[in-house]
């Protein structure tokens, strides 16, 4: 029986396999840029100051401005100083994943057995010492 050449492409894997327990499964968004909820506010927040100034169609709906107001009520840190002084600091841990900094930057733990605790993936990347020195540094810059 003759074999027939493939004409679509093949079929990709499901969405919703992705998990952040031990070990990291972001499916296709594995190694993705990443942003705090601080980083998302200011990008956000910025954007609409733009087009409003640019006096541009800002088209403010409904889901924008729900976006809008969980961030405001979520983000840590809302002085872009502090903000980009955190992504700094996490930035430096190239042994953890963009998505394990995102998370310690938006859930700002107060030590490291929390953070291993929501953020089961870190539990083998660094050490508790380590890893309280940089939440440390993180909550020194969110109560400025």
């Amino acid at each position: 029986m003759p074999t027939h050449q493939r004409t679509s492409r093949p079929k990709p894997p499901p969405p919703g396999n992705e998990e952040a327990s031990a070990n990291l499964n972001l499916g296709e968004f594995q190694g993705v840029d990443t942003l705090t909820l601080s980083e998302a506010s200011l990008v956000l927040n910025a954007l609409v100051a733009k087009r409003r100034n640019d006096r541009k169609n800002v088209n403010e709906t409904e889901m924008l401005n729900q976006t809008l107001n969980y961030l405001d009520h979520f983000a840590r840190f809302t002085q872009k100083e502090n903000v980009e002084a955190v992504e700094r600091l996490l930035s430096a841990h190239k042994d953890l994943a963009k998505f394990e900094r995102a998370q310690l930057g938006s859930l700002c733990c107060e030590n490291a057995d929390e953070a291993k605790t929501l953020i089961p993936s870190l539990s083998d990347k660094i050490k508790d010492e380590d890893l309280q020195d940089l939440l440390d540094e993180i909550s020194k810059l969110q109560n400025r």
